[in-house]
């Protein structure tokens, strides 16, 4: 049931991030249905620590057997840290997309943060994409 992967304390874009807010950082993953969906990521282009990104702008590149994508930033503000062992294991994303993080980035406009999904909002939202 897609109910029982939207985590209900973090917030979720529509490009199949989720985000924990701690503070003034955001921790992004991918949604657990989003990596049931992809079955086994193969590769990760991981984002760059110390970088500004921007609200919208791709900060993840992922490859699988048969897909590849781009994920964009849910927020604005600079990359503090990046989840560097998912380069050599990426399918550890899919053992469990809402422990293995990709990102944390110190977010510049927390306003931003509040256009985010709650897990109601979400499981709506991609309840006809993930079907």
């Amino acid at each position: 049931m897609i109910e029982n992967n939207f985590p209900k304390n973090l917030k979720y874009n529509k490009d199949y991030s989720w985000v924990k807010v701690e503070g003034d950082t955001a921790i992004l993953g991918i949604i657990g249905p989003g990596t049931k969906k992809v079955k086994e990521f193969v590769f990760i282009m991981l984002p760059e620590k110390g970088k500004k990104i921007k609200k919208g702008e791709k900060y993840v590149s992922l490859e699988a057997i048969k897909w590849t994508g781009h994920l964009s930033c849910p927020v604005t503000g600079e990359i503090i840290s990046v989840n560097t062992p998912l380069f050599d294991e990426p399918s550890k994303i899919n053992d469990d997309g809402y422990k293995n993080w990709i990102a944390k980035i110190k977010v510049e406009n927390k306003k931003e943060l509040d256009e985010l999904m709650t897990s109601e909002e979400a499981i709506k939202f991609y309840e006809s994409k993930l079907n």
